[in-house]
């Protein structure tokens, strides 16, 4: 029968939502909400539609699903998603499942004491998702009453719907539910066409379109056995030439100067694959080198390199050949592959056991690494990160690499990623007894072969996945000599000689321009008062109102309302006042009215408003205080004369 059924006979209750533990959680919902459960059977659905899915993303939150936009995260993220938007056909206003959840983990903590362990983490994901869906569904809905309001039909295009998940983040799955509640549909066809399109203009953007053609199952090489790779042992071996490519097609031979691409028999060629980039080299044979700028790998595991003939004639099928990698470069890249192994390791000791690989690119030059986490790193957790890293690395632990069943792999504890696809058997890959994952990339033998590990940069990437670029070996020596150079740099600058004086140096160049920018404002306040004294002595009487007209030259716009509602004080007193920028490029209009004149109808707002027409500009404001500007300063000059007639107008 199951626990659920079980529990309902025992409780003597119809359904699951009236089981001791779960109604709870229901309760929670209805007090937020503020109604009454059997009273009104849309809310009734809601409240199930929420105490379901509260339910739901709190355990699997508790197992360490992350919302993201695929796979399991895909779907703990509608689950989220939908029970916010039934809270919101409720009347609740703002974030509130982070709330009910505290109750979730209350009535099974003695069950599943993993979600009392995981309580801080669970909250914190469920608000900030709550918080992102609160924006995003702010502006999709007003987006998707536009488009419902103008729909003649009952059937909202495809296009329509692709526009606001593209360019909104508006889910389709929302879209549909809230088209169904108004017996309307979409046109899931077309969308579907739009989406598919999208995403291979995308990929068409990341890739070169032949590479990926040649990947695909009709790809001209999908008749050839997968090739030999044979550099995991060794950075140069002796191959045969089994397929030329030339513009995506077969040919017998590859002339001088031309692009193309060799297939071998065997190759020391790591083919891109697994976030590492593929190795780059020369491929020599006794007419002929060619040089290597690229390494792929089709699905069917032929590698394919991917360069030009330099030297000699021609490369031919069938030659013999002598293929070697960039091995410096090859040693950069295992180093950082490496590092993001044991970066995984030490992020989900300081982090969390939710920490999941979300993506990584490994290179000669850097590791960047992109990992599940629903907040940007502090200071105090990156130095840790960082700290265990180059622990590890100093106690220089062994990285072994073992083929076993992928069962097995699993119960040593291999780190896989969730989605991807493995075969029977798996290549494992260990560093002492840190980390443990399935890979199929080049690691270093030992971790003291990464010298030493920097974080260069911690970085969003999505909701909930975050990014950690860092560097090892080499990588760490550029980036202290960039950094030092740069510190050189600021040292001549301040004029200072010792790079420890840089600090105090800089403090005090920093409070004294502070005092020196306090100095130049109370010197432009001080001009302002004396220029806005000046221009007192121009008003001229407009049926019983003080006007002041002027234009004003050397005054930034907050200097210029600052001027014109000085004049604010004086009851009877209207300002207009213009001021053209110095560059040139645009022009500034202030207005205030004292409290007298807008009783005898002046209106700062509608004045300026006028005045910047004519100059072909815009703006507005209140009465009493009022800004606008222009491009046009031709017209600057001609708008101030008509600001009497524009005033004469209003005044009672």
């Amino acid at each position: 029968m199951g626990l659920e059924r079980l529990a309902c006979v025992m409780q003597g209750v119809d359904n699951l939502f009236e089981v001791d533990t779960v109604a709870n959680i229901m309760k929670h919902i209805i007090e937020i909400a503020g109604v009454e459960y059997h009273k009104d059977p849309k809310s009734d659905i809601s409240l199930r539609v929420i105490t379901d899915h509260i339910r739901s993303t709190t355990f699997m939150i508790g197992d360490g699903v992350m919302p993201s936009n695929e796979g399991r995260g895909y779907v703990l993220r509608r689950l989220l998603r939908r029970a916010a938007r039934h809270g919101r056909l409720l009347g609740i206003d703002g974030t509130f499942l982070y709330k009910v959840c505290e109750t979730v983990i209350k009535e099974n903590a003695s069950a599943y004491p993993n979600l009392v362990e995981k309580h801080d983490l669970i909250v914190k994901v469920i608000k900030s998702e709550e918080e992102s869906f609160n924006k995003t569904i702010d502006t999709g809905l007003v987006q998707l009453e536009n488009i419902i309001a103008g729909n003649n039909g009952g059937v909202l295009s495809g296009a329509d719907a692709f526009r606001l998940q593209d360019t909104f983040g508006f889910p389709i799955d929302l879209t549909k539910e809230i088209l169904a509640e108004r017996s309307m549909t979409v046109d899931e066809d077309e969308f579907n066409r739009i989406s598919a399109q999208s995403r291979a203009a995308a990929r068409a953007a990341r890739k070169d379109a032949g590479a990926e053609a040649w990947k695909g199952k009709s790809a001209p090489v999908s008749d050839l056995p997968a090739t030999v790779f044979k550099g995991y042992e060794a950075f140069e071996c002796e191959s045969v030439i089994k397929a030329v490519l030339l513009d995506g097609e077969r040919a017998d031979f590859v002339p001088a100067g031309t692009d193309a691409v060799l297939v071998l028999d065997a190759t020391p060629f790591y083919g891109e694959s697994g976030g590492q980039v593929g190795d780059t080299g020369v491929i020599s044979t006794a007419n002929a080198v060619f040089e290597v700028s690229e390494t792929l790998k089709t699905p069917g595991g032929v590698i394919l390199h991917a360069g030009r003939v330099k030297d000699g004639e021609s490369v031919s099928v069938g030659e013999k050949a002598v293929a070697s990698i960039n091995a410096d470069r090859r040693k950069s890249t295992a180093r950082n592959h490496t590092a993001a192994h044991l970066l995984q390791a030490a992020l989900r000791e300081v982090l969390g056991t939710h920490v999941e690989q979300a993506g990584q690119l490994v290179n000669a030059d850097e590791v960047r690494f992109d990992f599940t986490h629903f907040s940007a790193l502090t200071g105090d957790e990156i130095k840790k990160v960082e700290t265990r890293v180059n622990e590890i690395i100093l106690e220089d632990l062994a990285v072994t690499v073992e083929e076993m069943p992928i069962e097995e792999a699993k119960k040593a504890g291999a780190m896989a990623l969730f989605g991807e696809k493995y075969g029977d058997v798996v290549r494992v890959v260990r560093a002492g007894g840190f980390s443990t994952e399935l890979c199929g990339g080049t690691h270093v033998s030992s971790t003291g072969s990464l010298g030493l590990f920097k974080i260069v940069s911690e970085s969003s990437v999505a909701a909930g996945v975050r990014r950690i670029q860092g560097v090892t070996g080499f990588g760490v020596l550029g980036y202290i000599e960039k950094n030092l150079t740069a510190l050189k740099n600021v040292a001549a600058s301040l004029k200072t000689a010792n790079l420890s004086d840089i600090e105090n140096r800089a403090q005090a160049v920093m409070a004294d321009l502070k005092a020196k920018d306090k100095e130049i404002a109370d010197l432009r306040a001080e001009l302002s008062s004396l220029k806005t004294g000046d221009l007192g002595n121009s008003a001229v009487d407009v049926n019983g109102v003080k006007l002041i007209i002027a234009p004003v030259d050397g005054v930034r716009p907050d200097e210029l309302r600052s001027m014109c509602d000085k004049f604010r004080e004086d009851p009877l007193c209207v300002a207009v006042i213009s001021c053209v920028n110095a560059e040139k490029t645009g022009a500034n209009f202030a207005c205030a009215c004292g409290a007298e004149a807008v009783k005898k109808g002046a209106h700062a707002g509608n004045i300026v408003r006028e005045v910047a027409k004519l100059a072909g500009g815009s703006g507005g404001g209140k009465p009493d205080s009022a800004m606008a500007g222009t491009k046009n300063i031709s017209g600057v000059s001609s708008a101030m004369q008509a600001v009497t007639r524009i005033v004469t107008d209003m005044i009672k």
